[in-house]
C-alpha cells in the first residue's frame, strides 16, 4: 500500500499505513493571514492539545471537503456515518483558537477504499458556515500550473508536542507530470511539489487544500492524498475528476445512507496500539481503582519467555469507546498488576480512575467469567483496534500453542471465518450474554511458517506440530 499522509491516536483501519518522516509544509513559511474558506478537522482522538487531525475546505455554505482517508479513519471504518464531537475551524491560522468553529453532523467518504478508488470525503456541517466558500476547478490543471499549498503537518518524525506547528504554514509550489510521483492514479490525481520533495506537503496535511489562482481569488485543485515517494512531489486528489459527485452530495441528488456500525461499546485502547477492556470481579467494589485487561505481549517492555512481570509502575494512554467506537471517557495506567506470555497472553493495568467513576462517565464494564469457554461456545469478540464486533465459534481448546519462543496453555481456536486482524490484540473475547469475558484475543497464524512471530503453531498433547494458516486464537484468563 501507499503511504498516506494522516497520523491518528484512536484506531487503525485497512487504508491507513504508515507515514513517511517529513517537515512541515516543507520549503514553506508560516502563513502571514489566514485563509477564510480553509482550516482544520479537529477530533477528540487527535495526538494533538489542538486537535487537528486534517485539512478542510468550505465548497459550500454547510459543506467542507477533505481527504477520503481522513473521513474513512473512524472508529468502525464506516464509509458513511455521524461523527461524534468532531469539529471544523476555518479561517484562521492558528489550529488551537480564532476563526469559527462548526460542529460536523455527518461525513461521506466517496468510496469504501479511498486510497485506491477516489481519495475524497465530505463534511457536512450542522449549521452554514459565515465565510464565503472557495469554488471548484471546472477542468484539471495544466503541468507546470502554479500552486500555493497549506497545512499544519508535522515538523518531526515523532508524535510530540514539539512537532505539531501551531500556526498555518504555506508555500508555492507547481503541478508536476504525472510520472514525478510513485504509484499515482494518473487519471484522478495531482502531483504537486518540488521535484526533489523540498516544497511539499507531509503528514498530518492530508486533506490540505492545493490551491491554484482564479483572478484575484483561488479555485481548490485538489486536497493531499499520499506520498508520492521518498524526496518525491506529493499526491493530491484531483478534484475536478470527482466535481460531479460532490455536487451531487451537496445538492442532495445523492444521498447515501448510514453504513452500518457493529456494537463496539466497552472497546478499548491502550497506548495507542492494542485493544482492551475494562473489567470487574465479582468482589469489584465501586471505589476500587479500576482494571483493564490486555495481551501481555501489549505491555511497553514485553516479558521474557518464562516471566511474569507484577506492580509495575507503567503511565500510558486508555481511551475507552461508547456503542460506535468513539471516545467515551480518557484515562491512564498506573500500575501493570500482572503481565505474562508464558502459559497465557495476558495483562492486567490499574487506571487512575474507580469504576465508580467511569460508571459516571457511561462507561461499560464487563465481568471477568469465572470459567473458560468451551468448544462449539459462540463468543464475540469485541475489538476496539479493528473497529469490529466479531462473531465468531470456540472451534477447539488447543493444548499448547507456540510463537517465536512463548508457549500459551490451552488457547483458543477460533472457526476459519473468525477474522480479527492486527490491532485486535487485546480485544476481550465475550460470551453471548455481551458482559461476561473469557479470554482475550492474542494471535493468528498469517503466512504459514511454523511457531514464528505471527505464525504460532499447535502442539497437541502427544507433541504433535499443526500448523492453521489464517486461524486465529485467544489466551484464557
Amino acid at each position: 500500500m501507499r503511504k498516506v499522509l494522516l497520523t491518528t491516536s484512536l484506531a487503525v483501519v485497512a487504508t491507513i499505513t504508515a507515514v513517511v518522516p517529513a517537515q512541515a509544509i516543507r520549503g514553506g513559511v508560516e502563513a502571514p493571514a489566514p485563509y477564510a474558506f480553509s482550516g482544520s478537522l479537529q477530533r477528540p482522538d487527535s495526538p494533538r492539545d489542538d486537535g487537528h487531525t486534517c485539512g478542510v475546505t468550505l465548497i459550500a455554505p454547510s459543506w467542507a471537503v477533505t481527504a477520503g482517508h481522513c473521513t474513512k479513519n473512524n472508529p468502525s471504518g464506516a464509509q458513511v456515518g455521524r461523527p461524534k464531537d468532531w469539529t471544523v475551524r476555518l479561517g484562521t491560522t492558528d489550529a488551537g483558537s480564532g476563526g469559527e468553529v462548526i460542529a460536523v453532523e455527518r461525513f461521506i467518504t466517496y468510496s469504501p477504499y479511498p486510497v485506491h478508488e477516489g481519495d475524497v470525503g465530505l463534511l457536512k456541517l450542522k449549521k452554514p458556515a459565515k465565510t464565503k466558500p472557495v469554488a471548484l476547478p471546472s477542468a484539471r490543471p495544466a503541468e507546470g500550473t502554479r500552486v500555493r499549498i497549506l497545512g499544519w503537518g508535522m515538523t518531526c518524525d515523532r508524535r510530540a508536542p514539539e512537532c505539531y506547528p501551531k500556526k498555518l504554514r504555506e508555500a508555492d509550489t507547481v503541478m508536476q507530470p504525472v510520472q514525478a510521483c510513485d504509484g499515482i492514479h494518473a487519471e484522478r490525481e495531482l502531483c504537486v511539489g518540488a521535484l526533489d520533495g523540498s516544497v511539499a506537503a507531509t503528514n498530518m496535511d492530508s486533506g490540505g487544500p492545493g490551491l491554484v489562482r482564479d483572478g484575484d481569488g483561488w479555485l481548490i485543485a485538489g486536497v493531499v492524498s499520499g506520498s508520492g515517494g521518498d524526496d518525491r512531489p506529493v499526491m493530491y486528489t484531483d478534484l475536478s475528476y470527482f466535481k460531479a459527485w460532490i455536487n451531487d452530495v451537496v445538492t442532495g441528488k445523492i444521498d447515501p445512507p448510514d453504513t452500518p456500525v457493529p456494537n463496539l461499546e466497552g472497546g478499548a485502547i491502550v497506548g495507542g496500539v492494542c485493544s482492551a477492556s475494562v473489567v470487574r470481579t465479582d468482589r469489584t467494589r465501586p471505589g476500587d481503582p479500576a482494571l483493564l485487561l490486555t495481551n501481555g505481549h501489549c505491555v511497553p517492555q514485553r516479558p521474557a519467555p518464562g516471566q511474569t512481570l507484577t506492580d509495575v509502575p507503567v503511565d500510558v494512554p486508555v481511551t475507552i469507546g461508547d456503542r460506535q467506537g468513539y471516545p467515551q471517557a480518557k484515562a491512564r495506567t498506573t500500575t501493570l498488576v500482572h503481565a505474562t506470555m508464558t502459559g497465557t497472553d495476558t495483562a492486567l493495568y490499574r487506571l487512575d480512575q474507580t469504576y465508580a467513576q467511569l460508571r459516571a462517565k457511561g462507561v461499560k464494564i464487563f465481568r471477568l467469567a469465572g470459567r473458560s469457554a468451551r468448544p462449539g461456545e459462540q463468543v464475540d469478540i469485541v475489538s476496539a483496534g479493528n473497529g469490529d464486533r466479531f462473531r465468531c465459534t470456540i472451534e477447539a481448546v488447543v493444548p499448547h500453542l507456540r510463537e517465536e519462543g512463548y508457549t500459551q496453555d490451552d488457547a483458543y481456536r477460533y472457526d476459519p471465518e473468525c477474522k480479527p486482524s492486527h490491532g485486535g490484540s487485546g480485544s476481550p473475547i465475550v460470551l453471548r450474554d455481551g458482559v461476561t469475558v473469557v479470554g482475550v484475543h492474542s494471535t493468528g497464524n498469517d503466512n504459514g511458517e511454523q511457531c514464528t512471530a505471527n505464525n504460532p503453531c499447535e502442539v497437541a498433547a502427544d507433541g504433535t506440530v499443526s500448523v492453521h494458516q489464517g486461524v486465529r486464537y485467544g489466551s484464557r484468563i
